[in-house]
């Protein structure tokens, strides 16, 4: 009978590989069609890959751990003629063998020891520097340490390993420059040491950073009262998320001042065209961000379904693709783990993120009482976009924010 491979699909407009997380089929199982078959991991959530004519698995090409491009074959199934007509599958020709999906990892050394991913030698503590040439955690500094020749450059592209990576390397070159034997010899330093493979979440969140620190970011904070909240929230019988009052409150601030949320492309500065903001939630090695839209349209009480959906979903790495990328600004809520200030760092895909500390009891002066009393506030923190915006453009959007969380019946 017919051979009908199984493929991996495109699963995202930017994405050119995911990693295998599970097989949910063995050869010799039945399938169905719509029946969901691997479930893989992209950079941005974990799907799961269906097939589209029933029959029987005969062969299974890959593994759980490997990261296999897009469109690779990942297995076979034997249908019917019968069942490739009704479903409209492709069949592998006649003699054609499906090419075996090419894994996406690297090596060195020749024992086989892995070393390869971006990022992945920062495990332990920092290297004590030492002498006699090897590669030192000092980053370089002094002109011309940052020009890297091609031949280091084709290893780098070999290993994966970015221009970031090589702050941990002394240059021993003229003008303090990274010779090949400075950076084999940082290589060989580092092969022993504890390790762990990069997950493509944090990979994503890696070149996220890398590519925000491009832009002059800074950040400026303020303090909020947070009884209002707390007793709105305490008398509201759905109990919204604290996060939500936040985006809710965000939301309301750009829609009159959206050029806080802006890019500067060229010799121009856009101007968001809606209000659609993210929400960072913490997930197993790292961050995913559910993009929520048109808030600024829609009360508190409207989103709270609809935020709670997001936040499980991003949770269980399964987002709908429609709550992927697009956002303006993202709220995080660092005080969840009893950050009091923090300064995040936005997206490359926006200029503005607004951080939540947790909540202190903070002793305050009462001229009625002419005692201090307890009064619970919480930092929020803005970083942004610096070309874009400046201090007091931010210090007039955080007035405005914190006026709707003091009155979250506006919200």
């Amino acid at each position: 009978m017919p051979q009908v491979p199984i493929l991996m699909p495109q699963l995202g407009e930017s994405i050119a590989e995911a990693t295998i997380m599970r097989l949910l089929i063995q050869p010799g199982d039945e399938v169905q069609a719509d029946q969901e078959v691997i479930e893989v991991e992209t950079n941005k959530a974990v799907m799961g890959v269906t097939i589209t004519c029933s029959g029987k698995v005969t062969s299974i090409s890959v593994a759980e751990g490997e990261t296999v491009a897009v469109g690779a074959v990942m297995g076979l199934i034997e249908a019917t003629e019968e069942e490739i007509e009704r479903s409209g599958a492709t069949p592998l020709a006649d003699g054609e063998a499906p090419a075996a999906p090419a894994p996406m990892t690297s090596s060195i050394g020749s024992d086989g020891a892995h070393f390869a991913t971006e990022g992945e030698y920062r495990e332990g503590t920092s290297p004590t520097p030492q002498t006699g040439g090897r590669g030192l955690p000092v980053p370089v500094g002094t002109r011309g340490a940052h020009y890297l020749s091609p031949r280091i450059r084709s290893r780098m592209d070999e290993l994966h390993i970015t221009e970031a990576d090589l702050a941990y390397v002394t240059g021993t070159g003229a003008g303090g420059r990274i010779t090949i034997d400075d950076f084999e010899n940082f290589l060989d330093y580092v092969d022993g040491w504890p390790s762990r493979p990069v997950s493509p979440m944090r990979r994503s969140v890696a070149s996220s950073m890398q590519r925000t620190w491009r832009r002059p970011i800074a950040s400026a904070g303020r303090p909020i009262y947070m009884a209002p909240i707390i007793l709105h929230r305490r008398n509201h019988p759905r109990k919204p998320g604290v996060t939500l009052y936040f985006l809710r409150a965000l939301a309301i601030a750009l829609a009159q001042a959206p050029e806080c949320a802006g890019y500067m492309v060229g010799g121009r500065i856009l101007t968001p065209r809606r209000i659609d903001l993210g929400v960072a939630v913490q997930v197993a090695d790292g961050v995913m961000v559910p993009v929520m839209r048109n808030v600024d349209e829609y009360t508190l009480d409207e989103l709270i379904d609809e935020y709670n959906k997001v936040v499980s979903q991003a949770r269980d790495r399964k987002l709908d693709p429609a709550y992927i990328g697009g956002g303006i600004a993202t709220v995080s809520n660092f005080g969840g783990f009893g950050l009091t200030f923090a300064s995040p760092m936005p997206l490359p895909s926006e200029s503005l993120i607004l951080g939540i500390g947790s909540v202190q009891k903070t002793p305050v002066w009462s001229d009625e009482v002419e005692c201090f009393i307890p009064v619970e506030k919480a930092n929020i923190v803005a970083s942004f976009d610096h070309r874009v915006v400046d201090g007091g453009d931010i210090g007039r959007l955080m007035q405005k924010i914190a006026y709707y969380l003091e009155h979250p019946e506006l919200l």
